[in-house]
C-alpha cells in the first residue's frame, strides 16, 4: 500500500509538501502542475515550481516528488520533458484533470479528456523524450462533462507509455463536489495493465479504507484530507494521528517556509488559507482562527497558532 500526496494548484505546493511529508505516512508526492505552452522552459522555472529538484528530487523529509506537466502540444511537451529529465527528477507525471476555466480554454488539462488521441500523443511523445529509467506517469478524471469516454482515455494514457495512472473518480462538471464516484474505478482497473491509483474525496481514516474498498485499488492519492489533517497518512497505516499540540513543530516550518519563499503580500492569506483547512479536522482550529480572521501580519497569525497549539493565553492588547 502505498499513500500519495496530491498536487494542487494555490495549496499544495513545495511549501506544505515539505510540512505534511514530515508528519510522516507519505510515499510518493507529485507537484502542482507546470504549465507547458509553446516554449522551451528554462531550467530555473523548474527549480521555482520543484526546489526539492535541487535536493535530489526529494522534500527535506525524504519523499520523492514528481514533477507534473501540463500540455496539449505533443512535441512541445516533449521538449520540456526532456529538459526537466536532465534534472533528474523521480518522475514525471502528466495532468489531464485540471477543472480550472483558464487551464481549460487554453486546450489543457481535463479538457483533454474529450479527444483521447491527443492524449495518446502527449503521452507517447513525452515517453519517447525521456530516459527510460525516469517513469512517466499520468492523472485524469473520469472524464469532461461524462464519463462516456472514461475506458478510452484511460486506454490512451496506458498506450502512450504511462506507468501507473492516478484516477480522481469524478468528472471535470463534478468540480470538488461530493461524491467521488470510487465504485467507477474497479472497470478501469480491469481494462489496464498498469497500477491504477484512487484519489478523491478521502478526509477522515474511514474514508480512506472505503475508498480502498470499493475502489479496489491498493494505493490512495489525498490531497486537501491531508492539508486538513497532516496526520491522516499515519491513521490511515494504523499509527498515532497528530493531535492539535503536535502540530507546532509544522506549523514552526511553515512560518520559516512562507517568510523565505513567498512575498510578503500573500503570506498573512497562505496562513489563513491552512487554518482554515485544519477547522476540519481540530476544533482547536476554529477558535483560532475566528480570532485571527483580523491578523493582517503572518508573524500575528503564526504566533497565535502556536500559542493555541501550546496552551497559552492569547496576548494582552492583540488584534481581536
Amino acid at each position: 500500500m502505498r499513500i500519495l500526496l496530491a498536487p494542487m494548484e494555490g495549496l499544495l505546493d513545495h511549501v506544505l509538501r515539505d510540512v505534511l511529508t514530515r508528519a510522516g505516512g507519505v510515499d510518493l508526492c507529485v507537484s502542482e502542475f507546470i504549465r507547458v505552452s509553446g516554449s522551451l522552459l528554462p531550467v530555473r522555472t523548474f527549480h521555482r515550481y520543484v526546489p526539492e529538484l535541487l535536493n535530489g528530487g526529494k522534500t527535506p523529509a525524504g519523499v520523492p516528488v514528481r514533477v507534473q506537466l501540463l500540455g496539449s502540444d505533443p512535441t512541445c511537451m516533449a521538449e520540456n520533458a526532456a529538459r526537466l529529465a536532465t534534472l533528474n527528477p523521480p518522475g514525471i507525471d502528466l495532468n489531464f484533470g485540471c477543472p480550472a476555466k483558464t487551464v481549460n480554454r487554453h486546450g489543457g488539462g481535463a479538457l483533454l479528456l474529450k479527444t483521447p488521441e491527443v492524449i495518446h500523443d502527449v503521452v507517447s511523445a513525452v515517453r519517447r523524450a525521456v530516459p527510460a529509467h525516469i517513469p512517466v506517469t499520468t492523472k485524469m478524471r473520469l472524464g469532461y462533462e461524462d464519463q462516456s469516454l472514461t475506458l478510452e482515455n484511460a486506454l490512451a494514457m496506458q498506450d502512450g507509455g504511462s506507468a501507473e495512472l492516478v484516477v480522481h473518480a469524478r468528472t471535470k462538471s463534478d468540480g470538488y463536489k461530493p461524491p467521488a464516484y470510487w465504485e467507477k474505478l474497479p472497470a478501469i482497473r480491469q481494462a489496464l495493465r498498469i497500477p491504477v491509483i484512487a484519489n478523491g474525496e478521502v478526509w477522515t481514516v474511514a474514508d480512506f479504507h472505503r475508498c480502498r474498498e470499493v475502489s479496489g485499488c491498493e494505493d490512495v492519492m489525498i490531497g486537501r484530507g491531508m492539508v486538513a489533517n497532516p496526520g491522516l497518512a499515519l491513521q490511515a497505516r494504523g499509527l498515532p494521528g497528530l493531535d492539535w499540540g503536535a502540530l507546532a513543530p509544522l506549523v514552526e516550518v511553515f512560518w520559516g517556509k512562507v517568510d523565505s519563499s513567498i512575498l510578503p503580500k500573500y503570506q498573512s492569506g497562505r496562513f489563513k488559507q491552512w487554518l482554515g483547512y485544519l477547522r476540519r479536522a481540530y476544533p482547536e482550529a476554529e477558535q483560532a482562527f475566528m480570532d485571527g480572521r483580523t491578523y493582517k501580519e503572518m508573524n500575528e497569525i503564526a504566533a497565535l497558532m502556536l500559542r493555541s497549539m501550546r496552551g497559552e493565553a492569547a496576548l494582552v492588547g492583540a488584534p481581536a
